[in-house]
């Protein structure tokens, strides 16, 4: 069929002349163009909606009982890799919960495995019905002071970039060079602009000329917003502020302070990181709906904030509503208090119900992605330091952020100025080491905060360069932690007297698997409870996704990296002594 014999179907079923597809009878219509809940009905022809009256013929019909039927709900920005799944499981699980569309950064594994990478993620999209729209990762590595498995400046982005699975440019981590208008930077900036393209944001505490000057560039909107008052700024300057609710960071309660009924036309949902336990329990953006409602919000207006707002942001001028021409992603939801999901219909096609997940799940080959991680000349004593005071920088963590401080400690040495954990005092030691290229190189640094009194903790995502990150009390239980994600081929393992607690491999690239989200959550809450119980890991923090940021040198104030310590606010890195 043309495009043009589509069309006139279209329009004739929406004149009533030929019957739709199917028509979803007796329900409240969430009309986020009008702000007003309208009764009427749905008539959907080949994926789309054509009419939302009464009155409509269907070769099917779904009675939607009363319940309230919402556009598709949309978040604004996420990483797959931060879930552990597929992109074939993670639609699989987002999909019953109302999830329509995602709009995803693939530069977690773009940074181990590069394009190749990329491509593996857009191939595995095609095994889902949740619609994933994909950024090209615009910051690999993050820094020019990382080491990751790829390096791709704009040349390499080119031919991808003109895909049109490919939304734009993902989020530009390297502030510095956008405000100081780097070669390098102004390359990518300009080529996003010559192919058509928007560009995301990632601007952490950005205030003043440096925001104007990110704001200047075109960039679209931040996710990193931390007050009331970074929301409304960016908003002042014609950005989108992205609301984060995820399972490291819960922003959004304290975030909407900042929007008001007039600035929430730029408010947008997202959840960045979240993982399959928190998704299984709590939700995705019908959480943040929620919340919404629970702080005052209109529902309507949160609504909005959900499906049209982002559509508008991205360009996505074929979703995003219940409206004639609009793509048939349609939810009924339960009420507008709680957003209990009861189907979901994408592209006319019922695909969820009561939570169930209703296709055939189609994995592609993840060959190409497999072996990732490459270590060279590691042993316990490349984990040694050498403290000639005993007074050390310490990377202090905080409840529910990953935002570090920077402490300075006297800690306990031996003989040989190396660290001696001490139980008395929560700091730990914390190693990055290098898995990509076979450099050798080991960061050592300490950590505070984590609680951890016992064994180790390691995992082989790391952001965003993804590392092998390991914390513990001893460099023997780390090292013995990082040979057995070496034999893992990567993935989260918790030690303790050389002794494996609980684990979970993670095949595809060292940071995603291609079993179920249950499958995940269950393994994840084992190795969750063995760091808290037999390690001691602080119950307020949660042990592995708080692991997995420390050594993301973007995010302030002191992370660690496998050349070292990072200062994210000098932009530099620094001695472990202090």
């Amino acid at each position: 069929m043309t495009e043009k014999e589509a069309l006139r179907r279209q329009i004739d079923a929406a004149a009533g002349r030929t019957k739709a597809d199917l028509v979803v009878k007796n329900c409240r219509i969430v009309n986020v163009f009008s702000g007003e809940i309208e009764s009427g009905e749905i008539a959907v022809l080949d994926g789309v909606i054509v009419g939302t009256e009464a009155g409509f013929e269907g070769r099917g019909t779904v009675d939607a009982e009363g319940r309230f039927a919402a556009p598709g709900f949309i978040d604004a920005h996420t990483h797959i890799e931060s879930s552990f799944l597929s992109p074939e499981q993670a639609g699989r699980m987002l999909v019953p919960r109302g999830t329509a569309t995602i709009i995803a950064d693939p530069h977690e594994i773009a940074n181990v495995c590069g394009l190749d990478g990329v491509r593996y993620m857009m191939e595995a999209a095609k095994g889902t019905k949740l619609s994933i729209l994909f950024a090209m990762p615009s910051c690999v590595p993050a820094t020019p002071f990382e080491d990751a498995g790829a390096k791709l400046d704009a040349a390499d982005m080119e031919e991808l970039l003109a895909d049109r699975r490919i939304f734009g440019l993902g989020e530009f981590m390297n502030t510095p060079g956008v405000f100081r208008a780097d070669d390098a930077v102004l390359d990518k900036l300009t080529l996003a602009r010559r192919a058509g393209k928007i560009v995301d944001g990632h601007a952490p505490a950005l205030s003043g000329r440096e925001l104007n000057a990110y704001a200047c560039a075109g960039i679209l909107g931040d996710h990193e917003c931390r007050t009331a008052e970074e929301i409304r700024a960016r908003i002042a300057k014609g950005m989108y502020a992205m609301l984060r609710e995820g399972s490291a960071c819960h922003d959004l309660r304290n975030l909407l302070a900042g929007v008001t009924e007039a600035s929430s036309r730029r408010a947008l949902f997202c959840s960045d990181d979240c993982q399959p336990k928190t998704i299984l329990t709590e939700g995705h953006i019908d959480r943040h709906l929620r919340i919404c409602v629970e702080e005052g919000f209109d529902p309507v207006t949160a609504v909005r904030m959900a499906t049209l707002n982002a559509a508008e942001a991205f360009l996505l001028c074929d979703r995003g509503a219940i409206a004639p021409g609009r793509r048939a992603d349609i939810v009924l939801l339960d009420d507008l208090k709680d957003f209990h999901v009861h189907r979901v219909f994408l592209g006319g096609e019922l695909v969820a119900e009561e939570g169930r997940y209703l296709p055939e799940l189609s994995l592609a080959d993840i060959s190409a992605v497999r072996g990732s991680v490459k270590v060279r000349d590691f042993s316990a004593d490349r984990l040694k330091v050498k403290l000639r005071s005993g007074r050390a920088r310490v990377i202090g963590v905080q409840k529910n952020s990953i935002v570090t401080t920077k402490e300075i400690v006297t800690v306990r040495t031996d003989g040989g100025g190396d660290f001696v954990f001490d139980p008395a005092r929560d700091v730990c030691k914390l190693a990055v080491v290098e898995r990509h290229r076979g450099t050798g190189r080991v960061g050592v640094g300490l950590l505070g905060g984590y609680g951890i009194k016992a064994g180790a903790v390691a995992v082989s995502v790391a952001h965003d360069s993804h590392n092998l990150i390991a914390a513990g009390v001893s460099n023997e239980e780390m090292a013995f932690a990082v040979e057995t994600l070496i034999g893992m081929e990567g993935g989260m393992v918790v030690v303790k007297d050389g002794r494996v607690l609980a684990s979970m491999p993670l095949p595809i690239a060292g940071l995603m698997t291609t079993e179920s989200a249950e499958w995940v959550a269950e393994r994840l809450g084992a190795i969750h409870e063995k760091a808290r119980t037999e390690l001691g890991v602080n119950p307020d923090m949660e042990p592995i996704m708080l692991l997995t940021f420390m050594a993301l040198p973007v995010i302030p104030a002191l992370k660690l990296t496998a050349r070292g310590l990072f200062d994210s606010e000098l932009f530099d890195f620094v001695p472990l002594e202090a």
